[in-house]
């Protein structure tokens, strides 16, 4: 049975674009053709592809032709411009997965150099750093900025260094919630901050600290610089990428709980096997900015 790399595309599309309708439109297509398109490729293979939320998500049965679209899509560009040097077509685009933390201290200096360097552009999926890897899994994305040391199939793993944190809360908070210094019952009642809630960073620190569970209440807050804003205005303590909060530290606008016990964070980029010319060029540039991961 051959594939039908029309029917792929508007897959891909779909994945890519979160819906059908944004799909159409980036394929140039009217609803309707994107989605007999679809059901096709669904009738051919038995099975649904798509899960019609929202966003739109892959099937266990789709994340296989997922995997193979995109990187069929790259190696055609890349043979394209091989042969016919100056050709210019669709620019190509990278689906990336990457957690908020890396993104908001050291990723970016990689995507810069390498959008720079190659004309591509990047789709970047912010996850949390034990969960990117479920994206790649999937074939939602062609590499990976995670915590999973053991490649997954049709992948390498390269080692990137880790990321500290430093648990801080401000001089304020720390007077109200912990006059005493840190103790399990102080602890159990002061509220944390959490990124989502996949973020168990908090709560294993805990464990570290105090060789028990804890997880005492914690605010919801999506967001990497609105993490150090929120304990500098004292809604809670949270365990802090260094590179962000070095200077409040040194400002005093916040104070390591426990400067003994930083928590390390290992990083891993993970991506596919194939020779991609623009996939090595993406994971060069990375491993050129993670070198401030591993002094």
């Amino acid at each position: 049975m051959q594939l039908d790399y029309a029917q792929l595309a508007a897959l891909v599309a779909v994945v890519r674009e979160g819906s059908f309708d944004a799909a159409a439109r980036a394929l140039h297509l009217t609803p309707s053709a994107l989605s007999q398109r679809i059901k096709a490729l669904e009738h051919r293979l038995g099975g649904p592809l798509l899960l019609r939320a929202r966003p739109c998500r892959i099937t266990p049965l789709g994340e296989p032709l997922l995997r193979h679209a995109q990187q069929v899509e790259l190696l055609e560009q890349g043979l394209l411009q091989g042969l016919l040097p100056g050709t210019r077509g669709e620019t190509p685009s990278l689906a990336v997965a990457v957690n908020a933390d890396s993104l908001s201290t050291w990723f970016m200096p990689a995507a810069a150099a390498f959008t720079q360097a190659s004309g591509a552009l990047l789709d970047l999926r912010v996850d949390d750093e034990g969960h990117t890897a479920e994206a790649l899994q999937r074939g939602e994305v062609l590499a990976a900025v995670t915590t999973r040391l053991s490649p997954l199939q049709g992948c390498r793993s390269l080692s990137l260094g880790r990321l500290r944190y430093r648990a801080c809360a401000s001089p304020a908070f720390v007077a109200r919630h912990f006059p005493q210094g840190l103790s399990a019952r102080s602890l159990a009642v002061a509220p944390a901050l959490r990124f989502n809630a996949k973020d168990e960073l908090q709560y294993r620190w805990l464990r570290r600290l105090l060789r028990r569970e804890l997880r005492p209440p914690a605010h919801a807050i999506p967001s990497s610089q609105g993490f150090v804003q929120a304990c500098e205005a004292g809604l809670g303590w949270a365990l802090q990428p260094e590179p962000l909060v070095q200077e409040a530290l040194a400002a005093g606008r916040l104070l390591d709980l426990a400067p003994q016990l930083p928590q390390d964070v290992p990083l891993v980029w993970q991506c596919s096997r194939l020779e991609l010319p623009l996939l090595q060029q993406l994971t060069a540039a990375v491993r050129q900015a993670a070198g401030v991961l591993r002094r």
